[in-house]
């Protein structure tokens, strides 16, 4: 019984070495990148599933140039694109009197006006009176533009305490992330009036999706806040701290987490326009109408202490993006996300690969221990039903905490140990399945065959103490009628027989210990545990006798005899388990309480009855049948008797009542000696009860041949 926890041991090994391989060829694809396309599918499932809005996501409006304001400008005014400026100074004019905290203009103004300069300077003094206006940048690191600061521009406020430490901790590469060397600023009328000058150009994934941006960029050695920055800062006058400490980003007391090219991974919020937005024709007209004196259809105090940003949605104005909630998304969006997620203080993070790798080892090993524990096709199946959902299930609560876990990278390392379990199951342990069900269907119950694939160390030469039920039975007379038939005759009945009595055992949870001809030999409790294996087998022997009563008429029809059974049943301790040569070998039995039931079978020749049990079997199984005392018996090579019985189905039982206490009766005065007595009781009922013509015969000859020495009641059997 030691080896087991050694085979499981063995297999718990198995197990962890496949997880743990397959976790090192996940990491081995994902650490490079190479998953990162594919994961990033994955991740766009996960933010479309779990965008909310964050706590300062009213604090944010749009005001978008849409396809209705242009077809509103053209239809109504006769403006062609593009729109003379006059009409962004109308916008600017609507915030100021709104009370907007910030306007940050997601639109270059990088050329003069095709309207003439009063039309630059309108828009320029009107961005200067709003105070908080924020105008577009464009930052590359294509040949375009400019690639110093120039003079005439004010320098930026933004200073990044920390930066040159952080550069040289995170190298070129961090360098070249962050450093663009061309720029196109905006026309002087605004650059003068502007609160801030912010950077536009945000960079996508290699996948062309837009999950992450930059709150600053560095051009000609100076830091450039992004437009989402940019708002912030115009948003909020006065000195402000900016430090970059490690993996994070210190915005006065906000602090962001960033990778090592200073990236911040956006939390979108939710499909276009989950900000409230407005379109720019409704803004124009409101501005005009209050000019006029009139109602406005937009009240400025919606914008009251909202930071606003102008961009354009219309499709022929190219300003649309991939991103992780719609394959087209404004870019305009994108920056009033960015500062949504500053403000709110919820930027997601990527888990860390150190926690990753840990963690996608634990779900591989974790797979391959639970999988290698199992053998059937219903459980391997419960496995993959568990571990495959887990990946995705915990990358969701991840999102949930503002993690990006490595979804695929743990998926794959999952799924790579489940199939390789299954394959190495399949090639060993299913080869050895097919085997045993193969050796053994034929002999034990569907139970006794899940055990022995479960502990296939049984199969080997060994045995164990165990307390069983033992059936034996015989067919009453076959020698005789064997001899009537042809051999395929013969061969056919017996199968027939032995089928039908078979699949009774079987179905009560018997194994089947060996047919010797006619013969079967079968026992309870072993290689299964049933506590309750007298009441299987008692009941198995009265099914057995009502199955063949069914049989008989049409066996005797074919062979012109009656085929009868007799069953001997006994009860107690016996050494079971694998006996043979190393080479061939049965699960079989060995002990007194098996030669006992071998001898009960045969006694049933003397009592006249065709199922007798002992009075061991009769006490484990408690008062579940009925029962009658035959007697006590002294079979051959066993000096103890035995008290003997004959079970019964109730429904047979209690038509036989009366009769059955005339036979008690006459065998008390058998106990007792009394032999004319009980030969009269027994002589009484002797042509209804065979059982009782046999007692009869007995007292006849125990009266003629009195027995010698004190008489105990024991009926002495003489032969097998």
């Amino acid at each position: 019984m030691r080896k087991a926890p050694r085979r499981t041991a063995r297999k718990a090994l198995l197990g962890a070495l496949i997880g743990l391989a397959a976790a090192a060829v996940a990491l081995a694809l994902a650490v490079p990148g190479l998953l990162d396309g594919l994961e990033g599918r994955t991740w766009d499932w996960r933010v479309r599933l779990l965008a909310r809005k964050g706590s300062a996501t009213d604090q944010i409006a749009l005001i978008l140039l849409d396809q209705k304001s242009l077809d509103w400008a053209a239809e109504e005014n006769a403006l062609s694109w593009p729109w003379p400026r006059e009409t962004y100074a109308l916008v600017a004019d609507f915030c100021r009197r709104g009370g907007a905290r910030a306007l940050a203009f997601d639109v270059l103004f990088t050329e003069a006006s095709s309207y003439g300069l009063f039309d630059d300077e309108r828009f320029g003094s009107a961005v200067a009176e709003n105070g908080m206006g924020v105008v577009a940048v464009f930052l590359s690191r294509e040949e375009a533009g400019t690639q110093s600061w120039p003079a005439e521009v004010p320098e930026p406020a933004l200073s990044v305490s920390g930066l040159q430490r952080w550069l040289d901790e995170n190298g070129i590469r961090a360098q070249n992330a962050l450093e663009l060397g061309h720029a196109t600023f905006p026309i002087p009328e605004l650059t003068a009036g502007a609160r801030v000058l912010a950077n536009v150009h945000q960079l996508a994934d290699a996948d062309g999706v837009f999950r992450r941006g930059q709150l600053f960029n560095l051009f000609d050695g100076k830091p450039l806040p992004s437009l989402a920055l940019g708002a912030y800062l115009a948003g909020n006058p006065g000195a402000h701290s900016v430090e970059i400490d490690g993996d994070r980003l210190v915005i006065d007391d906000r602090k962001v987490p960033i990778d090592s090219r200073a990236r911040v991974l956006l939390r979108y919020r939710g499909p276009s326009q989950t900000h409230v937005a407005y379109n720019a024709a409704a803004v124009l007209q409101s501005e005009l109408r209050l000019l006029e004196g009139g109602e406005p259809p937009l009240d400025p105090s919606l914008l009251k202490d909202r930071y606003v940003f102008f961009g354009f949605t219309a499709p022929g104005l190219y300003d649309l993006r991939p991103s992780p909630v719609a394959g087209t998304y404004p870019g305009v969006e994108i920056n009033a996300t960015m500062l949504d997620n500053l403000l709110s203080g919820d930027f997601m993070r990527p888990l860390p690969w150190l926690a990753a790798a840990l963690l996608i080892l634990a779900l591989s090993v974790g797979a391959g221990l639970t999988g290698a524990a199992v053998s059937t096709a219903g459980r391997t199946a419960l496995v993959y039903v568990i571990f495959l959902p887990l990946a995705p299930a915990l990358s969701l609560g991840a999102y949930a905490l503002g993690w990006w876990l490595p979804l695929l990278a743990a998926e794959l390392g999952v799924g790579l140990t489940l199939v390789s379990s299954s394959l190495v199951n399949y090639a060993t342990e299913g080869r050895q399945k097919r085997y045993i069900k193969g050796a053994f269907k034929q002999y034990l119950s569907p139970e006794v065959i899940e055990q022995l694939i479960a502990h296939p160390e049984r199969l080997k030469l060994g045995g164990e103490r165990r307390e069983l039920t033992i059936f034996f039975s015989d067919l009453q007379g076959f020698t005789s009628l064997s001899e009537g038939l042809s051999p395929e005759d013969l061969t056919s009945l017996l199968n027939e027989y032995l089928s039908a009595m078979t699949d009774i055992i079987q179905e009560e949870g018997g194994t089947i210990d060996k047919y010797e001809g006619d013969a079967i030999i079968a026992f309870w409790n072993a290689p299964l545990e049933q506590p309750d294996h007298a009441v299987r087998g008692v009941r198995a022997a009265l099914r057995c006798q009502e199955q063949l009563a069914a049989m008989r008429p049409d066996i005797h029809s074919r062979v012109g005899k009656e085929l009868l059974m007799r069953i001997g049943m006994n009860s107690g301790p016996a050494v079971v388990g694998n006996m043979g040569s190393r080479t061939r070998f049965d699960y079989t039995m060995l002990g007194d309480t098996v030669n006992l039931a071998a001898r009960l079978e045969g006694v049933n020749k003397q009592f006249r009855t065709y199922t007798m049990v002992s009075e061991a079997t009769v006490e484990r199984a408690s008062d579940a049948f009925p029962v009658r005392e035959l007697g006590r018996v002294a079979v051959v090579g066993r000096k103890e008797p035995v008290t003997i019985y004959e079970p019964m189905l109730p429904e047979h039982y209690e038509p036989a009542r009366e009769r059955l206490a005339a036979f008690a009766a006459a065998l008390t005065a058998f106990y007792a000696g009394k032999f004319a007595e009980a030969e009269g009781g027994f002589t009484a009922i002797a042509a209804q009860d065979p059982a009782a013509a046999a007692y009869a015969d007995k007292c006849r000859a125990l009266r003629t041949s009195p027995p010698t020495g004190v008489w105990n009641g024991v009926w002495l059997m003489t032969s097998k």
